[in-house]
Parts: C-alpha cells; structure tokens; sequence
C-alpha cells in the first residue's frame, strides 16, 4: 500500500498526541516535572558533612530547617532549601569573583549516545553542588527540552529559542532564558523552528561577508556568562551551524562514546568533520579556537558485554588522557528513568534494587566532581 504525504501528517499527529499523553501520567499532578526533596542523611551527603553537623546547624536556625514529613519520623527538604545549605557548607568552591561562567559544549554527530542525558544530568549535579546553571538546547529535537516537561512542539515559540538571536534581532540570548522545575537550573528551549539558522546563518554571511556566522551564539552569551556559574550546550547529532555556534561558543567540550563498534567509528568521523572544518575557519578566518579540555566519556556501558570491553581498549588507547577515569554503566534505573522524561537525580526513592541505583548515581556523581574540577581550574584562569 502507498503512503502519501497525507498519511504521514496523520501519523505524525498520533505521534505528538501520544507523547502528550504519556507526559500526562508520567509528570503528575499538573503535566510539570516535580523536583525531589532531600533527608537529612541525603542533605549531609550534598554538604559533604556529618549529619551531626547538619543536626547542629538546625538548632541555630540560622539555614532552612525543612518539614518533617507526615508519619513525623523524617524531616525533609525542598531542593531549594538543599541547594542554601549546600551553598553554605561548600562555600569555599564557588565561582570566584571576577570569573567568568565555564561554557561546555556536549557533543558527539550520532545520535543514542547519551548526550542529552549527559546534559541533564551534569546541569542537576552541579546544581546540587550549589552552582547555577544556565542549560542552551541547540537541537532542533528538542531533547533536552522534553527532559525539562517542555513539549517542544507545541510550548515552545520560535522567539523562544536560538532563533532571533541567529536572525539579528536579538543581540543578546537573555529574551529566550526561563525557569525551570529544578532549582538552579535555566533553559534556554528548543523546537523544530532551528532547523530554520541552517538557511538564515547561511542568508546573512552572504548578505554580509563582515557577519561570522559561527560567533553568534558566543556573541550573545556575554550577560550569562557574568549571571551563570556554568553554561551548559546540548548539541544536535549533525555539523550544523548551530553545532559549530555552540563549539565556537564553548570553553570544553564533553564527547558521550559508548564502547560500540558503530559508535566507536561514528565517534572518529565526528573528530575527522570537526578539525576540518576548525582548520578551515582558522585559514580563511584567522579565527584561533582553543579548548580548556576535551572530555571523553564512556556512557551506556554493559559490563556483561564481551564486545564491550574491546571497544573500551579501542577508545582509551584512541583517546588517551581524554577518557575521563568514570564509566555510565547502562541499568534499569537509567533506562526507567528515561522512559519518565527523567534521570537518576529527579529520583527521591528508587523502588528497585538500591545497589542498583547506587552505582549509577555514584557514576554521575564522578562525573560531576571531575568536570567541576575542569571548572574550577578555569575560573581560577579567569578571575586573575
């Protein structure tokens, strides 16, 4: 039977329709993603502190004191009210004054390979640490948008986006900046309407042959970048021109490879288009693009797989001092997650196995503690 372009509008609604309402059970009791809240074992263990230490801080009221639950046997904490005592006790690795937030581009040209997660769940580990952070979804998907409980179809506005600033009617990308349900964290939402700076970019660098396409992003993060801690990119699996904004724009890039053969070779054609196109803007531009780091890290890694662990040779032996020491295993805690638009850390309670969950949080908490250790170095760098 022929399928007519007909037919696949028609799917496309059941699609969008579907989605809708699986984000309506899932994100209950108003369609929005709620935030976990935090004991005070858990609260201890984001200060880095006894939990005698935090019991004594409570009895000088001088930090939020929570609510103790209804069966009177817990006290519990807001993710806000968290992140104010974090703040407190970690105060000694806090963006210094004068510094400037640390932009980190995560990108990898194939899709799959967990860079939206690893977007996600790198924005919630440092805001648990007690940065804030500003997370810019570059992919016209809109992944990283879904993640936040934002249909990007449907809630998300063209003006919302990358798009006015791409155009030149912005010159600045704080119009496109909100709130999000998780404390600490901005997004800056995406919608199918990026696929449009593919022919805009393109429309103005002709028009104009003074424009820089490839500076635009950069160019309009000036204010955040005084406003932010960090600044997170999500990057689309494609060298496009919002891809080469967001690498133009950023101070490290994170590269997601999970030790798979197919994404092991994806992985090499992606360094191979990115060089020759950093050579190319070198030589016809003069533009001079250096990186703080480059992080390479293996994601989705199935410990019961042979294959496996021949590609993690293939990679550490390819990539070397870039391959951060930490692996995301691949569980069910990961996978569940997803599948309710969420991660290991909009879990308050895990009803599985809890060293199941344990080592996946442990893992992404590494992940977190060594790419602020990146940060770090560079805010020292910037505040002198």
């Amino acid at each position: 039977m022929a399928i007519s372009i007909y037919d696949i509008a028609e799917q496309a609604l059941k699609a969008a329709s579907t989605v809708r309402d699986v984000r309506g059970r899932m994100l209950a009791p108003e369609a929005r993603k709620q935030s976990p809240v935090f004991n005070m074992v858990q609260l201890a263990g984001l200060c880095g502190a006894e939990k005698t230490a935090i019991a004594y801080r409570l009895t000088r009221n001088e930090l939020p004191s929570g609510v103790v639950n209804d069966t009177g046997r817990r006290r519990e904490f807001t993710l806000a009210e968290a992140r104010e005592w974090v703040r407190v006790f970690r105060a000694k690795m806090a963006k210094p004054k004068g510094a400037k937030a640390m932009t980190i581009a995560v990108c990898n040209f194939k899709g799959g390979v967990s860079k939206t997660t690893t977007t996600m769940t790198l924005a919630q580990g440092l805001s648990l640490r007690g940065h804030r952070v500003l997370v810019i979804d570059m992919d016209p998907q809109g992944s990283l948008t879904t993640l936040f409980g934002i249909l990007p179809d449907t809630e998300v506005r063209e003006e919302d986006t990358f798009v006015p600033l791409a155009n030149g009617d912005e010159d600045s990308l704080d119009y496109a900046i909100r709130s999000t349900y998780w404390d600490g964290i901005d997004l800056v939402p995406a919608s199918p309407t990026l696929f449009t700076c593919e022919f805009g970019l393109p429309a103005r660098q002709m028009k104009d042959p003074e424009f820089q396409f490839w500076n635009v992003l950069n160019g309009g993060l000036g204010a955040a970048r005084e406003a932010y801690d960090v600044i997170l990119i999500d990057t689309p699996p494609a060298l496009s021109y919002g891809t080469v904004n967001a690498f133009m724009a950023a101070d490290g890039l994170i590269v997601p490879t999970p030790p798979n053969a197919l994404d092991f070779a994806s992985s090499a054609q992606f360094w191979t288009l990115f060089s020759d196109l950093a050579l190319n803007l070198t030589q016809t531009t003069g533009v001079d693009k250096t990186f703080e780091f480059i992080h390479v890290l293996l994601a989705r890694v199935d410990h019961n797989d042979a294959a496996a662990s021949v590609v993690r040779q293939w990679i550490s032996a390819t990539y070397a001092e870039k391959v951060l020491p930490v692996e995301i295993p691949k569980t069910t805690v990961t996978s569940n997650s997803s599948a309710e638009f969420g991660t290991v850390y909009d879990v308050s309670r895990y009803d599985g196995s809890a060293s199941t969950y344990r080592r996946a949080r442990e893992a992404y908490d590494r992940v977190t503690e060594l790419v602020e250790q990146s940060i770090q170095a560079y805010w020292a760098k910037t505040a002198q």
